[in-house]
């Protein structure tokens, strides 16, 4: 089952017309993190240099209890070898960290007595990325917690002008010529 969620993540990160059969990738050692990324709080719990409250844990990532929660059981997905954000992170690797979002957050969600998560990148300096080692966080949530100010703010309707279709066609440009460099991602939009 596990196999199949991730195949199918998988085809959505990297899909293709007919995909030539892939071997599983090689799995990744505690020490994928290299001596080189001493100051990486991340780095020196996978190696086991730093303490942590560990969830769960494979060949590729690691779960653990944000030592600085928002909210309690506030946990993170770590990979095991250091990439600086989410864009430098392989595809593969980001698809296995995702394949195990439902069985980490109903597990975290029955454990706070919460009936709802958020999941959350911060991916870069002005998105509040603090660790530079990628992550994703799941937010226990529940009715009333007040946990986001933006909550109470109203969201506007998408405006249908010429500035959005502006918008989305520099972003399908953008993918077209990323996915002509990458020969890989492939839109069936034109």
């Amino acid at each position: 089952m596990e196999a199949r969620r991730l195949a199918l993540l998988y085809s959505h990160l990297c899909p293709s017309p007919s995909p030539p059969p892939r071997p599983p990738p090689p799995p990744l050692s505690p020490s994928a993190c290299s001596p080189q990324t001493n100051d990486c709080v991340f780095c020196l719990i996978i190696r086991g240099q730093s303490p942590a409250f560990k969830l769960y844990e494979d060949d590729t990532c690691l779960c653990i209890l944000d030592t600085r929660p928002l909210i309690r059981g506030h946990s993170l997905i770590i990979p095991k070898s250091h990439f600086s954000s989410l864009d430098t992170t392989p595809p593969s690797v980001v698809a296995a960290m995702c394949s195990k979002v439902p069985f980490l957050g109903n597990a975290i969600m029955k454990a706070t007595g919460s009936d709802s998560f958020n999941l959350l990148v911060n991916n870069g300096v002005a998105a509040g990325q603090v660790i530079f080692h990628t992550h994703i966080h799941i937010i226990p949530r529940k009715a009333g917690d007040c946990l986001w100010t933006s909550e109470s703010l109203h969201r506007r309707p998408l405006k249908i002008d010429p500035e959005t279709s502006g918008l989305a066609n520099r972003v399908r440009e953008l993918l077209l010529n990323a996915s002509e460099e990458s020969k890989g991602q492939v839109s069936t939009l034109s």
